[in-house]
């Protein structure tokens, strides 16, 4: 008689142990009993004050303060950003009048902090009365008098800007010789245009390398708005001390402050998350799943996970 067929049930149903991290789960429950103890403080402890902190959170005198800060922040972005441009393509010129030129500013703007800058243009009236435009050297046409055209806010835009011009040009720079030189000169054997060289090859592929900095930048630029509370500038921390110096209410105040910063940063950040997801196209053959589409897929998997066939049906 012919052998009987063999029981492949047993191997199918052969499931692989795991190993045990018996430590792995220890501090994991560690970590869960201080961040549970931290949140109970919060909730009970009454010095957090948080009747204060929502009677504050959205009064109109914080809104104004905060939209002052967003200002600040696109301003200085725009413009530093666009200034730190020019000062890539300086530094990457063949001229060395730009290249001088261009590493001088980024050495001296890295150099001073940022508070120094911001108060001698508040104060750069006492340097400079009246500023003309016209032939150098020679007659002025127009002028005009320093005191009446940079108010507070232009002193601290200027002074956001240039700081900010300094530091994302070198990124702008790191990016764009981060690009294989190789495909430049594959680009140039085609006959290829310079434009169409950097806004096609360059550009797509500096971006990757530019953009994880240059929000960096953008958000250390929002939060360093705080410093020109030193100028009286209504901006949101201003604002908030103003507020507590008033009440005396100091923990809340400060706390009205950090959730709006906690607030506009993550939205920064998720700006940045979908930026580089575009750029990112092209570097791999999949990009991995966005947080929506994970839920997504995991919702999906969970209700058709319940629609199979009953065990021991056949399909």
């Amino acid at each position: 008689m012919p052998d009987a067929p063999a029981d492949h049930t047993d191997d199918e149903n052969l499931v692989v142990a795991r190993k045990w991290h018996p430590w792995r789960w220890v501090i994991s429950a560690a970590v869960l009993i201080l961040v549970a103890q931290f949140v109970h403080g919060l909730a009970i402890n009454p010095g957090w004050d948080w009747a204060t902190f929502a009677q504050y959170f959205t009064a109109s005198s914080v809104l104004s303060a905060l939209w002052m800060t967003i200002e600040l922040t696109l301003w200085g972005t725009v413009l530093g950003f666009a200034l730190g441009v020019l000062l890539a393509i300086g530094r990457l010129s063949n001229n060395p009048v730009l290249q001088v030129v261009s590493w001088t500013y980024i050495w001296a703007f890295r150099s001073i902090p940022l508070i120094v800058q911001l108060l001698f243009w508040f104060n750069i009236a006492y340097l400079y009365k009246t500023l003309s435009i016209g032939i150098p050297f020679g007659p002025a046409f127009f002028e005009f008098g320093v005191a009446g055209v940079i108010s507070g806010f232009t002193a601290a835009v200027i002074g956001l800007a240039l700081h900010q011009a300094a530091y994302s040009a070198e990124i702008i720079r790191a990016g764009i010789i981060s690009v294989d030189h190789g495909q430049i000169e594959a680009a140039n054997a085609l006959g290829i245009p310079r434009y169409r060289q950097f806004v096609k090859i360059v550009l797509p592929q500096a971006m990757r390398a530019i953009l994880p900095n240059a929000a960096n930048e953008v958000i250390s630029l929002f939060k360093g708005t705080s410093i020109v509370s030193t100028m009286a500038i209504a901006e949101l921390f201003y604002q908030v001390q103003v507020i507590f110096g008033r009440t005396g209410r100091v923990v809340p105040m400060l706390m009205v402050a950090t959730v709006w910063y906690i607030i506009l940063t993550t939205i920064l950040s998720i700006g940045q998350y979908y930026v580089e997801r575009h750029y990112a196209r092209g570097s791999a053959r999949a990009l991995p799943l966005t947080p929506w589409q994970r839920v997504v897929a995991k919702y999906r998997e969970i209700r058709d996970s319940g629609i199979g066939a009953p065990r021991g049906a056949t399909k």
